[in-house]
């Protein structure tokens, strides 16, 4: 073999496997996900998400890319996150809450769409029906409302004479409404009084709380990204004003909230990654049905009853999935 002939070889030797390898990574899919909240606020859920993609074979810097982002529950953000993550061209996009879907919806009727805690998503014009979703949007639904009567009950056993309750509300997210709504409701059935407080940004939750307290025996405090990011805040200010609260996700439990009650956040971010899987593995958004949770756990942090001065009947200690000592 001729010298010149043999360095052309061995050149090609080296070439090929280099350009396969670029070919290779170029092929790498990319999910672009929009967190509602904050890093920190929201990492269990994250973690789950992150887990069963593991679990289904799609590592993160290995063959997968997260580009993360994050709107603070500030929803007026989300639009222009989503542009650039359409902009990125990801295969798929993962978020949550109503408006970043929505947002996500009127961005890309192309990119496939995953939601995994949204509200009543027939009712908020994401999909046309659970078992049909249509179009490029799919995921699970929270069905919040279904939930916020429930916690108000569960307030009332744990806190004995109660008679009024006080609640925020996040007039910048429109679609929080229903559960707003469940809540005012469900307290009427039950003979409770409610004092309703408009919020707008964070700076609002301090002088809010502070003007419930002495006029309601406790806080529920219904589910929204602007309250999840703030909910050390809550937590602190609530317990200053010696107010049992009760909440949607365990999380707030954890940072020193009295009680949970709601579906688990956790599995329903760990089901959102079986959607990307599917999608990343060729199905259509629009041919998977919209799911519903599965588990629902009641949390009570039992340091907090006895800071606040409350005995929980051993009952409902009982009917608890979890008590934090």
């Amino acid at each position: 073999m001729k010298r010149r002939e043999f360095i052309t070889l061995l050149g090609g030797a080296v070439v090929w496997p280099l350009a396969a390898r670029a070919q290779q990574v170029a092929k790498q899919p990319t999910i672009g996900f929009l967190g509602a909240s904050t890093p920190a606020a929201q990492s269990q859920w994250n973690a789950a998400f992150v887990q069963r993609l593991r679990e289904l074979g799609w590592i993160d810097g290995r063959n997968l890319a997260i580009e993360y982002r994050w709107a603070e529950g500030l929803f007026e953000c989300s639009p222009a996150i989503i542009a650039e993550l359409v902009r990125l061209k990801v295969d798929v996009i993962v978020t949550h809450g109503t408006a970043n879907v929505l947002a996500a919806k009127q961005a890309t009727s192309v990119i496939p769409i995953v939601f995994p805690v949204p509200g009543d998503p027939v009712a908020n014009g994401l999909v046309a029906s659970l078992a049909r979703p249509g179009g490029n949007v799919s995921g699970l639904s929270v069905q919040g409302p279904d939930t916020a009567g429930k916690r108000l009950e569960l307030l009332r056993e744990v806190v004995p004479g109660l008679q009024r309750v006080g609640t925020l509300a996040d007039v910048e997210n429109p679609y929080n409404g229903p559960e707003t709504r469940e809540i005012q409701a469900v307290a009427r059935a039950l003979g409770l009084q409610v004092d309703m407080l408009e919020i707008r940004r964070a700076e609002d939750i301090a002088p809010a709380i502070e003007t419930l307290k002495g006029r309601v025996g406790a806080l529920c405090i219904p589910s929204d990204p602007l309250f999840n990011t703030n909910r050390v805040r809550i937590n602190t200010l609530a317990l200053s004003a010696r107010l049992p609260t009760i909440y949607f996700d365990r999380g707030y439990v954890d940072g020193g909230g009295l009680m949970s009650y709601g579906p688990n956040w956790a599995d329903l971010f760990r089901r959102a990654g079986d959607y990307v899987d599917k999608i990343l593995r060729g199905a259509k958004p629009g041919d998977l049905p919209v799911e519903q949770p599965t588990k629902f756990d009641l949390v009570i942090n039992l340091t907090t009853a006895k800071a606040l001065g409350l005995t929980v009947p051993d009952s409902f200690l009982l009917r608890a999935d979890e008590v934090i000592e």
